[in-house]
């Protein structure tokens, strides 16, 4: 797919993994609409950073945990930006607490419902406009889907939930529509504190977590790729392989 005048919707675009891609898919010359969830100053100072590039960028505020707040978010974005050629759901939280005897069962359904839920509620409204284009999913899954990591049963299901949906959804779709994930290790996002984020680094052959922009490159790999479906990429510097 050449990127260029493609139109492209990203969840949780203000911030993390989802602002980098937002910013890669405007520097390959695509428009794109920001969803964002609170942080309306963060969006629209990205929305003005990559206007400066000469694509089209619009801010939707919207909670994807939400079936009508989702379908609402992918109307307007087909509304604003005349269609869409693709799909970044990368909106996501972790819970406050990590350990089963902590986690209750409002911050499991909580984590459940933005990280796979979201992504769901996003395709399913997006997919007949996906399909007529020939477009392009790609989801946010994790380390976390095969190791279990660090933040909690609660977000290790929802991010497994979502390696399985993507194999899904990838099978259902085709021909018409390509379905990819990528599953990072530890990124150098909000997410993690300061001091996990060296703890973390150092249980990699490079010493160090994953930065934004090298998650941001693969979701662009496998947009320009047209022959890649059903697939999850792990960018972790070799911390875990199949």
């Amino acid at each position: 797919m050449d990127l260029k005048g493609k139109r492209a919707l990203v969840t949780g675009g203000s911030r993390g993994i989802g602002r980098a891609i937002v910013e890669a898919l405007a520097e390959s010359s695509a428009d794109v609409a920001i969803v964002y969830y609170s942080r309306k100053d963060k969006a629209e100072e990205l929305q003005a950073r990559v206007q400066r590039r000469g694509v089209r960028a619009f801010t939707l505020q919207g909670d994807v945990s939400s079936w009508e707040s989702a379908k609402s978010l992918v109307d307007r974005a087909i509304e604003v930006l005349g269609g869409i050629d693709i799909l970044i759901n990368s909106a996501g939280i972790n819970g406050t607490k990590t350990t089963l005897p902590e986690i209750s069962e409002r911050e499991w359904y909580r984590v459940i419902s933005t990280n796979l839920s979201g992504s769901f509620f996003t395709s399913k409204a997006a997919e007949a406009q996906l399909r007529a284009n020939k477009g392009k999913i790609v989801n946010l899954s994790s380390i976390a889907a095969k190791m279990g990591g660090t933040l909690g049963s609660h977000y290790a299901a929802s991010k497994g939930g979502i390696s399985s949906m993507t194999f899904a959804m990838a099978t259902e779709l085709a021909p018409d529509v390509m379905v990819n994930a990528i599953a990072p290790g530890p990124v150098d996002t909000d997410l993690i504190a300061p001091e996990v984020k060296e703890k973390l680094g150092a249980l990699t052959p490079f010493n160090r977590i994953a930065r934004a922009e090298e998650i941001a490159h693969t979701a662009i790999y496998l947009l320009e790729n047209d022959f890649v479906t059903g697939e999850i990429i792990d960018v972790n510097a070799g911390r875990y392989k199949d």
